[in-house]
């Protein structure tokens, strides 16, 4: 199986704050890929250097090969790196419809424009219900909805998902986490940051422990969720 994405040896951080230290890691395409930690654990860096929110100060990153490091945000977007970030960030004071027509910014994502959002409805049918509805006044859960459906607007080819059940319901939460499959089965790779690590592990064919922005530990999703260590820590038992 083919690499979507490949990081080797990524340092980064917050002036003089190192938060990532030497990070490498891979993604295999069209799969699910789970980055697990604690508050502080250098998840969200991660995918803010990864989307071209913050510049690495080492390292390199490879999509499908192509070296990136470094790009702006922009240029990955029309590379296919989109990110939906924490805190699900809509524009409150325009319709859900709009919401999702600002997502198809990049050139090869406007021509099949219509086509992706007869997706994005087919994935989330309360956002075709709720269409020309303010985003500020639809639910914390039907706003992360509206997240996921911008950033698939973008048609990417790797999704960074930053804690997107973060603050939600349980019932919405569970919810999320039965989507995220589909869009693997779109074909898209997908890189997950979350604190469900039940969860997450559950879905996600490889994972990895960061721990003061390294990796701890690494392997298939199920395994890990099953290593005794990762138990300890993450899911408060042996």
């Amino acid at each position: 199986m083919s690499r979507a994405l490949e990081i080797e040896g990524l340092e980064a951080g917050y002036g003089e704050v190192r938060v990532l230290h030497g990070l490498t890691l891979s993604a295999e395409a069209g799969q699910i890929t789970a980055v697990i930690g604690s508050n502080g654990a250098g998840k969200t860096t991660l995918l803010r250097v990864l989307s071209g929110l913050l510049a690495p100060s080492a390292g390199r990153i490879r999509l499908d090969g192509q070296d990136i490091t470094g790009q702006p945000s922009h240029r990955l977007v029309e590379e296919g790196v989109v990110m939906v970030p924490e805190g699900r960030m809509v524009f409150p004071e325009m319709s859900v419809r709009e919401n999702l027509v600002l997502g198809a910014v990049a050139r090869h994502a406007r021509g099949a424009r219509d086509e992706t959002m007869a997706q994005v409805y087919a994935l989330f049918p309360r956002l075709k219900e709720r269409e020309t509805q303010l985003a500020g006044t639809l639910s914390g859960g039907e706003q992360q909805m509206l997240a996921l459906g911008r950033g698939l607007m973008a048609r990417p080819r790797l999704l960074l998902l930053d804690e997107p059940t973060l603050g939600l319901a349980p019932a919405i939460a569970k919810q999320i986490f039965r989507i995220v499959p589909q869009l693997r089965d779109l074909g898209l790779s997908v890189l997950l940051a979350e604190q469900d690590v039940r969860r997450t592990l559950r879905i996600a064919a490889h994972g990895y422990v960061l721990e003061n922005g390294q990796v701890a530990a690494e392997g298939e999703g199920r395994a890990l969720a099953s290593d005794p260590a990762v138990r300890r820590a993450y899911l408060g038992h042996d």
